[in-house]
């Protein structure tokens, strides 16, 4: 019996070398629309799917494979008595190859078109073979990706068919794909929060070295549907990025871009070290650097504003692994490139998701993306609080945003001074912060959560720092408030606490 292949591709790339593979093999092709015409016009010899159909396409293309003839050629198990009688029975032929790539929904979703024009994009046709086929992938060889089409050429050159391992492999992909087109879709039509079922659509990037650790395999995927940071980042030098890379980048970005002032964020081992503002990106990097000169050695360092020249003299004294920001003048890249291995990245896109999802052993955690800086800040002390203060309040606010809890961040004029997080006691966290603190005299003091007891502020007045922020919504924060005024510190509440685990 002559096999049947199915032919019905949006990407025509390729396709002509298998279409004429097949041919040579004596399979014969039934395809659709423009891909019918694309491969009758280089001289394929091919039957047009309303033949096997008996029905013409309709609605725009819309209708066009949905019909038992093709579906029942598809589904049929061909070492079934039943099924086989009963497609011979309603003269259907069986379908041997299905190749099927679907519209470009992934892409065109992103682009700027009205609803009704990104509708038109959702396959219904293409996921619908492709899902037959791979029901049946015992009997059909189904193929969903261009990239496969040299595998299954070279395994016939060699064997004559398709092993059973292989179509289990195509067949797998195809449902793989489907899953992600049908979560784009869903997250497309989507105004629920948090729908019953959480479905995600990504595209693995590319295979890392390892992960977290050498014994850990990873990769990186990136998010069909939106146009992140992450995902738009163009690397101009270096090594291959490696997952702690990715992270520690995605964290100094973020920091960066809280500010509309020239700032600069150092990362290590993803906890920010030194962030600073500045008249212009040489300043703002010193600082960063100044607030704590051994740390960010090896570490990631974000500039939220284009790269100089002077800049990246200072930037290529000391090892770093990771430099990103919006853009370099051509002689600073320059300066950049003579350090070969140094990740030299371009980023010019604010971060921009709205939930956040954590993995835990059998489940996740889906959230809102920490977003809200603060509510109404309150000055709850007999000490009023200064403009200047208020800057850098709202400054050590920013920063500590990122911080593992607990978070302390000391600074002035712009600049922190010390960071303490990841404790598991707040005052451990403080005395951290303060001791790491070069100057404290009238620094300020930001928290990610309140204070419960007096600890803090008395610990605070001992370095000399003039001025705290922290959420309150402690039953005891007229005890913090108490010791505030003995010690003439200004306290200020937020309202909103950003504690990150």
């Amino acid at each position: 019996m002559m096999k049947r292949a199915l032919i019905s591709v949006f990407d025509k790339e390729n396709i002509l070398e298998i279409a004429k593979f097949l041919e040579e093999r004596e399979v014969e092709i039934v395809s659709t629309g423009g891909s019918y015409k694309y491969l009758k016009e280089n001289g394929i010899k091919v039957i047009d799917i309303s033949e096997v159909t008996h029905f013409p396409e309709m609605l725009d293309g819309r209708v066009k494979t949905l019909h038992p003839n093709i579906h029942g050629g598809i589904l049929a198990i061909r070492d079934k008595k039943e099924h086989m009688e009963t497609i011979k029975e309603h003269n259907i032929s069986t379908i041997d190859y299905v190749i099927v790539n679907l519209y470009p929904f992934f892409e065109k979703v992103k682009e700027d078109l009205t609803e009704v024009e990104k509708i038109e994009f959702i396959d219904i046709g293409g996921p619908s073979m492709l899902r037959s086929a791979a029901k049946s992938f015992k009997d059909v060889v189904v193929i969903s990706d261009k990239d496969d089409y040299s595998l299954i050429m070279d395994e016939i050159k060699e064997t004559g068919d398709v092993s059973l391992s292989t179509r289990k492999k195509l067949a797998a992909k195809v449902f793989n794909l489907t899953s992600a087109y049908d979560a784009a879709i869903f997250n497309f039509l989507n105004e629920e929060e948090f729908p019953k079922y959480l479905t995600i659509s990504y595209t693995k990037e590319s295979e890392m070295r390892y992960g977290e650790n050498g014994h850990q395999m990873a990769a990186y995927y990136v998010d069909n549907m939106s146009e992140g940071a992450m995902k738009g980042f163009k690397q101009l030098n270096g090594k291959e990025l490696s997952y702690n890379n990715i992270r520690d980048m995605d964290l100094a970005w973020k920091v960066v871009c809280e500010f509309e002032e020239t700032a600069c964020c150092a990362v290590k081992h993803s906890t920010p070290c030194g962030v600073a503002l500045g008249e212009n990106v040489k300043d703002a990097y010193t600082k960063a650097y100044e607030c704590d000169p051994v740390s960010i050695f090896g570490g990631i360092v974000a500039i939220n504003k284009e790269v100089d020249l002077e800049t990246a003299k200072l930037l290529t004294q000391l090892f770093l692994e990771i430099v990103i920001a919006p853009s370099f003048t051509k002689e600073a890249l320059e300066v950049l490139k003579t350090k070969k291995n140094l990740r030299v990245i371009e980023c010019n896109r604010k971060p921009i998701d709205k939930k956040e999802i954590v993995k835990v052993d059998g489940g996740m955690l889906y959230q809102d993306t920490d977003v809200i800086l603060h509510k109404d800040l309150k000055v709850v002390t007999e000490k009023v609080v200064t403009e200047e203060e208020m800057k850098d309040l709202i400054f050590g606010l920013k920063v500590v945003k990122y911080v593992k809890s607990n978070g302390i961040v000391i600074a002035k004029d712009g600049k922190t001074l010390g960071i303490g997080g990841g404790e598991v006691s707040r005052i451990w966290a403080a005395e951290k912060a303060l001791e790491r603190s070069k100057e404290t005299k009238d620094a300020i003091m930001a928290s990610d959560a309140f204070f419960p007891f007096e600890d803090v502020v008395e610990l605070s007045a001992k370095y000399g720092i003039s001025s705290i922020i922290q959420p309150g919504g402690s039953i005891n924060d007229e005890r913090s408030i108490k010791a505030c005024n003995e010690n003439n510190i200004s306290m200020v509440i937020s309202e909103i606490r950003h504690f990150k685990h």
